[in-house]
């Protein structure tokens, strides 16, 4: 039935999957540079201001089509319906000679599922690099996923549009997989690592809610940050909760105030 919202909480600030883990990887001062494409727009200038004022190093490539942009609407409970209102360009242009030495330095890369970043699948096996992959709210069978899936050693993964998720991660693991994690929002998280062991990780529920944009990057850039420090599975996945937890008490991609001394802090407020 046709509506007219008359007013609606509203806040503009910096998106996308790759500005969130490069966010919060750089609060958690994880060494960590940020390949993407901007356009030549005022856009392009808000994200390279932004990511510039919190310490990400940068790197990116022109994108004739402009500054990709999406509106999320969400409902109180945390639901998003992620709508876009311009579109990356699939294939252009890029400094492969740049990105390639990127990669060569690089002690492992996660590949955002970008259209473009397929192209430099080919480094990544060339340099036989750890690869760390996002799939976000994958549904099982979709094609364009295939090469991502591929390419990982490491795969994180919701269950929203995947209810039946043991399956999967178990057809992953037998593929070769070094761990796969699906996070479940407010029920929590499961892991599978490579010797069959199965993990689960319920949420925080003290944290007050706020805005959930974001969180899945966050548990990302948490349990990463515990893996780094040789933590093991177990106690990273309870490091990405806090993480994602602080996320949902702010409007921004990555809680404002986070430091490892903060992460570290609340790791043993809650699970000390």
């Amino acid at each position: 039935m046709p509506q007219t919202i008359h007013y609606a909480a509203y806040t503009e600030t910096l998106g996308s999957t790759g500005a969130g883990k490069a966010l919060n990887l750089s609060k958690l001062k994880v060494p960590a540079t940020l390949h993407s494409i901007i356009g030549n727009d005022e856009y392009g200038v808000k994200i390279r201001k932004k990511l510039d004022e919190v310490g990400v190093d940068f790197v990116y490539d022109h994108d004739p089509r402009g500054t990709e942009r999406h509106v999320n609407l969400m409902s109180p409970q945390g639901d998003r319906i992620s709508i876009f209102v311009t579109q990356s360009s699939s294939e252009l242009h890029l400094n492969l000679h740049r990105i390639e030495q990127l990669i060569k330095e690089a002690d492992l890369v996660v590949l955002n599922i970008i259209a473009y970043t397929k192209q430099l699948i080919p480094l990544l096996k060339q340099y036989k690099k750890t690869v760390w992959t996002d799939l976000h709210d994958y549904n099982p069978g979709n094609p364009y996923h295939d090469d991502f899936i591929e390419i990982a050693d490491f795969i994180f993964v919701s269950s929203d549009n995947m209810p039946d998720y043991k399956p999967m991660m178990e057809k992953w693991i037998s593929l070769g997989k070094q761990l796969v994690v699906c996070t479940h929002g407010k029920n929590g998280a499961t892991a599978l690592t490579n010797n069959q062991e199965w993990l689960e990780t319920p949420i925080i529920n003290e944290y007050r809610y706020k805005d959930a944009n974001g969180a899945g990057d966050s548990f990302f850039s948490g349990f990463l940050y515990g893996f780094l420090r040789g933590k093991s599975t177990e106690e990273s996945l309870k490091l990405g909760t806090v993480c994602a937890g602080l996320c949902i008490t702010s409007k921004e991609l990555a809680y404002e105030e986070l430091n490892p001394r903060l992460l570290e802090e609340e790791y043993e407020k809650f699970f000390g």
